[in-house]
């Protein structure tokens, strides 16, 4: 069997893939996504075909719970979850959330371990264990799909947890899952812990096993993969692998991992594998989370080999030094694409080559102004070049705050002045201002229309391609009270960039200003 074999072997057993980059990697410090954002993001995972996806916290925001109902509203064809704590209140706000779905879930989780326990919920092992049945009853008298988590499940006492999800099981969990947290757990001894249960707990053939992995050793995939092995059917992962702290399992891995190895995983998901570098983009231009680049699967130096060797084995047979294709995961090789020539219905063609094919009239039109302002400005306009315009365009149509235009005055000598015209909920405002710099200027200018005391944490920019005419891409991080957001922005021309990602960085600032942080949010 070759090594780069794309075929599922026949006869093996699915593992679910249960997404929570909605959930659980929208609390990565600067990632918030609004409305629309999230509605993309869960176009693309039932693209990818993922089985669950836990869409959010509804008990959050009001924000997060329309989120959730209007993702239940458009699935198609997965299982939406909501997160809830193990009270009444959470759980009932959950199950008004999803149960528009065609297919819902409500994912209820406690803390088990004596450290969470003792210090956190500050509950003695017999309330907690009731908790757990309270909870998980009470959820299955609303839905038929509902999901246990024994949070920090990886530090649990193993009599306690095995008590615990048997109780769980019995009270109408179909699906237990066990988390490691806090990433604390090494593939050996996570594997032993989901064997454990499956020897010790004798009610568990009636619930599906989920392992939930954080990647502070980056261990997350491994031990995911390891847990399967022992038994587990279901794995909670996340695009790009984020997620808070060091991140979650990465999705692409797993799934690649399972494609690629096969022989001896014997395992398959049901994914779409092609989809994932569209789904990387899209989540990287609606988060401002850009991908590093030697990262697995999605990075930009994946596919990518310099070494005379390697350059050498791969002209003469790419399973050399390739255990996959780039074409496996969707990558396509960036073309020279269009020009300033090219018309309307040529650009929309190529977008709907590029997965770009569900843009809404405003959208498109944006997007085509745009791209003819670039072809005027650049002389070869790539792949890379369309899906960072296309991105930094489709997710701005319904912010409070648009950018409009900007005047710059800069040099050696100065003053730097910026002359910056926007429009805040369609109402066109303008200032100038000087700064330290042409950047500087245009920041303080759009802080003196839009007042506010966030304080900046990143300015980075970044080439979409090579060449000195390559459109730059420009990424804002700003804090406030403790909150994070990421910007990003997109134009042949730096400064412009500039403007946009700090734009869009204050209009997702006004989507978390609403979040709060309930108690024990995380699973």
């Amino acid at each position: 069997m070759s090594t780069s074999s794309q075929t599922v072997t026949v006869n093996t057993e699915k593992v679910k893939i249960f997404d929570t980059t909605l959930r659980d990697g929208e609390q990565s410090p600067g990632c918030s996504m609004n409305l629309e954002e999230k509605l993309k993001v869960a176009a693309v995972l039932e693209e990818l075909n993922v089985d669950i996806i836990e869409a959010g916290f509804p008990i959050a925001s009001n924000g997060d719970f329309e989120a959730v109902a209007a993702i239940a509203k458009q699935a198609q064809k997965a299982t939406i979850a909501g997160l809830a704590r193990a009270s009444k209140k959470d759980i009932d706000r959950a199950w008004e959330a999803v149960k528009h779905a065609k297919s819902s879930r409500i994912h209820t989780f406690l803390s088990t371990s004596p450290l969470h326990m003792k210090f956190k919920l500050q509950k003695e092992p017999d309330v907690v264990h009731q908790m757990v049945v309270d909870s998980v009853t009470h959820a299955r008298n609303l839905c038929d799909d509902v999901e246990w988590s024994a949070e920090d499940g990886s530090r649990t006492e193993h009599e306690f947890l095995c008590r615990c999800v048997e109780s769980a099981i019995k009270a109408g969990a179909t699906t237990i899952n066990i988390p490691d947290t806090v990433g604390y757990a090494v593939p050996e001894e996570y594997a032993a812990l989901i064997e454990m249960l499956f020897n010790k707990v004798p009610n568990i053939d009636k619930a599906t096993i989920s392992v939930h992995c954080h990647n502070d050793l980056g261990l997350a995939v491994a031990n995911s993969l390891a847990a399967v092995e022992a038994g587990a059917r279901q794995i909670e992962c996340t695009i790009n692998g984020i997620g808070e702290r060091a991140g979650n399992a990465s999705l692409e891995e797993i799934v690649m991992a399972m494609q690629v190895r096969g022989d001896v995983m014997p395992y398959h998901t049901d994914l779409d594998a092609t989809v994932i570098t569209k789904a990387s983009r899209t989540l990287s231009g609606v988060t401002g989370f850009t991908v590093q680049p030697n990262k697995a699967i999605v990075g930009a130096n994946a596919f990518a080999h310099e070494s005379g060797i390697h350059q050498d084995g791969m002209l003469k047979n790419a399973e050399t030094y390739e255990i996959m294709t780039p074409a496996s995961v969707g990558l396509v090789e960036s073309n020279l694409v269009l020009g300033k020539h090219s018309g309307r219905a040529a650009f929309k063609n190529k977008l709907a080559e590029l997965g770009f094919d569900d843009l809404g009239a405003n959208s498109l039109d944006d997007a085509f102004v745009r791209f003819k302002d670039l072809a005027d400005h650049k002389k070869e306009v790539f792949d890379e070049d369309l899906i960072a315009l296309v991105d930094d365009s489709a997710l701005r149509q319904n912010d409070h705050i648009k950018f409009k235009s900007v005047q710059i005055v800069c040099g050696s000598e100065g003053p730097q002045t910026a002359d910056l015209t926007i429009t805040i909920d369609g109402e066109e405002k303008r200032c100038k201002s000087e700064g330290n710099g042409p950047v500087d200027a245009i920041f303080k200018a759009i802080k003196e229309m839009v007042p506010q005391n966030a304080r900046m944490q990143l300015y980075q920019v970044h080439a979409v391609t090579g060449g000195t005419d390559a459109q730059a891409e420009v990424t804002v991080r700003l804090e406030e009270d403790g909150k994070t957001v990421n910007g990003q922005g997109a134009d042949h021309d730096t400064l412009v960039a500039s403007a946009r990602a700090y734009i869009n960085a204050l209009n997702k600032l006004i989507v978390k200003r609403e979040k709060t942080a309930p108690e024990a949010m995380t699973a």
